[in-house]
């Protein structure tokens, strides 16, 4: 076994022996089926903390030939697959972590190589260990990788499973050199798109956050499959937890489930699959506290930096979206890479390939996607100085005491200040628009209370819903807006349709909050009433 030539299981057994482990071995029905085809370039990109390497090794320890990994897979659901035992173990793998290369240090100097440098490492470590394995096939003087697989091929008639982890690095961490990047796509195109690769790939499995189509000349790559947070299907299952799985978990660990799911929910791919942060799923269940854990490990100063960036209508959409709203987007005009950004919709796709933002295809629309990650948001915000929002945040403590405190008046007030602030950004003349400016309103209510849009209850579904956190002494609350009728008619609303039923654990501790905005007057109206089984 080698470093990077059949690496052999141990990497995937640690994650077998994880406390908590999730099985995503159907993957490798999809693989298989691609293996030695037309297909079988596959590009699975998702943001960091998302499983990827976990996957990457999970496939090399399939895959490779110089192991046996019969007895770790044989308790996973790919073992009832037909293709499970044609392909187990059969194939040498190469599998390469680019971050492996792009971090080493210079012995002499401990600085970091440069990137041309991590390119031509790539090409001489997995040449040594293939020189170890087919000893003369490969000359003393060989340089170049796919040359070297190439005449492996020609001489033993071998093929290769070649893995590469976190294939983007050099795109998105030198991003102006761009003569490591030729560099770098050179080698990628001789792995995989020339005449001869055809020969010697079984499969080629990369994965990063970035997609590949676009770098360079858009010709060099463009014969992989890409799966990716915009279009993941049919292996959008595979991206993170699913909520089925999610649900499972927690109430294994008997922790609250939709308090959860507010917090790390909110990611839909291909036929409405709800994909889960499995980083944040984890750590939540193991510390037995929802809290924020994939932003903490983030570095939200890009984040600020796109956001602030100047292009007509980012600010606006940003609010937007911090207050609830969804944005429509055309992601077909970003180029795939960190440099070239023509456009607000740019910046946008490039957050959701990163994770910060999601996107639901059939609208063409882009959103935050859970509590967790509008934190990052309201952070990357204050950086800025926004200062209109910084303080409709600010006062947000002090609209939910005059809630709790049935002050109508105070909560009337706070809720049309905000209005007022953003004018230009929160137009609205419906239902639906003014629940975007009670979520901004209401920001800070998240360090109390799970907060719900549309919640099914009695016989409809309700504006907006604040369910206590648990151990909370705090009164539920449900949220009910009209615009151009009146604050009885919205409490009315509530008591016709029983939407309090959904609530009953909370008798004795539930309010009814009714507002109303007139359109001419732009005057808001607030009724509260303590509901009393």
């Amino acid at each position: 076994m080698g470093i990077y030539l059949n690496p052999g299981n141990e990497n995937f057994k640690s994650a077998l022996r994880s406390e908590i482990y999730v099985d995503k071995s159907l993957l490798l029905k999809y693989t298989n089926s691609v293996v030695d085809t037309e297909q079988r370039c596959l590009c699975v990109s998702r943001p960091r903390r998302f499983g990827k390497s976990i996957t990457a090794d999970m496939l090399a320890a399939y895959y490779g030939k110089d192991c046996d990994s019969s007895g770790m897979f044989a308790e996973l659901k790919i073992s009832t697959d037909k293709s499970y035992k044609e392909h187990l173990n059969q194939y040498h793998v190469i599998h390469v972590d680019m971050n492996t290369f792009c971090h080493k240090r210079d012995a002499a100097t401990r600085l970091e190589i440069t990137a041309s440098q991590a390119v031509d490492l790539f090409h001489m470590e997995v040449i040594k260990e293939l020189r170890k394995q087919f000893g003369e096939c490969v000359k003393e003087d060989a340089a170049d990788l796919p040359t070297v697989l190439a005449d492996v091929n020609d001489v033993l008639g071998e093929k290769f499973v070649i893995i590469i982890d976190e294939w983007d690095t050099i795109f998105r961490e030198n991003k102006l050199d761009t003569k490591a990047q030729d560099a770098y796509i050179d080698l990628l195109r001789g792995l995989f798109k020339n005449a001869t690769s055809k020969k010697f790939l079984k499969l080629a499995y990369i994965t990063g956050i970035l997609p590949v189509k676009k770098y360079g000349t858009e010709s060099a790559l463009n014969n992989f499959d890409e799966f990716t947070m915009i279009q993941a299907d049919p292996l959008e299952k595979y991206v993170g937890f699913t909520e089925n799985e999610v649900r499972e978990l927690y109430q294994k660990y008997e922790m609250s489930f939709e308090e959860a799911k507010g917090w790390y929910d909110g990611y839909v791919l291909g036929d409405h699959v709800h994909i889960y942060n499995p980083k944040s799923v984890v750590d939540s269940l193991r510390r037995k506290r929802i809290s924020n854990y994939w932003t903490s490990t983030e570095t939200y100063e890009s984040l600020k930096t796109y956001i602030g960036m100047n292009y007509e209508g980012l600010k606006d959409a940003v609010v937007s979206m911090i207050s609830g709203g969804r944005i429509r987007i055309d992601t077909g005009t970003f180029e795939n890479d960190m440099v070239h950004f023509a456009s607000r919709d740019d910046v946008l796709t490039v957050l959701i390939h990163l994770g910060y933002l999601a996107y639901e295809a059939e609208q063409g629309e882009v959103y935050i996607p859970n509590e967790e990650v509008r934190s990052a948001f309201v952070r990357a915000v204050k950086k800025n100085k926004w200062d209109k929002v910084i303080q409709a945040i600010e006062a947000s403590d002090m609209l939910l005491k005059a809630t709790w405190s049935q002050d109508e008046q105070a909560v009337a007030r706070a809720v049309e200040k905000v209005h007022m602030d953003h004018t230009s950004i929160l137009q609205y003349n419906d239902e639906n628009a003014l629940s975007c400016v009670i979520s901004l309103a209401y920001y800070n209510a998240v360090d109390e209370y799970t907060l719900i849009r549309e919640l099914p209850a009695g016989k409809g579904y309700a504006d907006v819903v604040f369910l206590p956190r648990r151990n909370s002494e705090k009164p539920a609350m449900i949220v009910e807006l009209k615009c151009g009728k009146s604050t009885r008619t919205a409490l009315d609303q509530i008591r016709e349709r029983r939407y309090a039923e959904a609530l009953e654990e909370y008798k004795g501790n539930l309010l009814l909050v009714g507002i109303n905005y007139e359109k001419e007057s732009k005057e808001h109206q607030c009724e509260i009433e303590k509901i009393v089984w």
